[in-house]
């Protein structure tokens, strides 16, 4: 079966990140499975660059900020008295929170990451942890499969080992 990435196919990616100077950001330890086709379950730019391809071809993908993870926000990283935050705290662990000039949308909610923890305060930070770099994606198409009714109605894949009895 040569079937090729197109809209409502789903694909499954062999993919690296570094950063301009080669560096590796994500080794893509898990691969990538997404659907094709506009449904934003991908970045754009690696969408475009996948229509046509067959499996085996590979395409590398360079991303400015504002086509990844978008521009770093200072405002972003807050100072936070060390009282509000459980016992054993640690530098990476991630709260989610509402950044100090939000409004009361839901939609506000961001992942904030313990950066530096001092002796009464800690420092969170609401930037995705590649917020404001240059990347660059290699993938590798390995599968390429039709969608499902339900994966096309629900703009997203559903993954064959996920059971929803648990």
């Amino acid at each position: 079966m040569n079937m090729q990435v197109a809209k409502n196919t789903v694909v499954t990616l062999d993919y690296s990140v570094t950063d301009l100077d080669g560096e590796l950001v994500d080794a893509g330890q898990e691969p990538l499975v997404y659907l094709h086709g506009g449904y934003d379950d991908i970045f754009p730019m690696i969408e475009e660059a996948m229509q046509g391809k067959r499996i085996g071809e590979s395409v590398v993908v360079k991303m400015q900020p504002d086509d990844a993870f978008g521009e770093y926000d200072a405002d972003l990283v807050q100072l936070e008295e060390r009282s509000q935050f459980p016992q054993e705290l640690q530098v990476g662990m991630q709260f989610e929170g509402v950044p100090e000039d939000a409004d009361d949308d839901e939609e506000d909610v961001l992942i904030y990451r313990v950066t530096e923890i001092a002796d009464d305060k800690v420092m969170l930070d609401g930037n995705h942890p590649l917020a404001g770099m240059a990347l660059v994606f290699t993938c590798t198409v390995t599968n390429i499969r039709p969608a499902t009714a339900e994966e096309i109605s629900h703009g997203h894949t559903h993954d064959d080992t996920c059971d929803d009895d648990d």
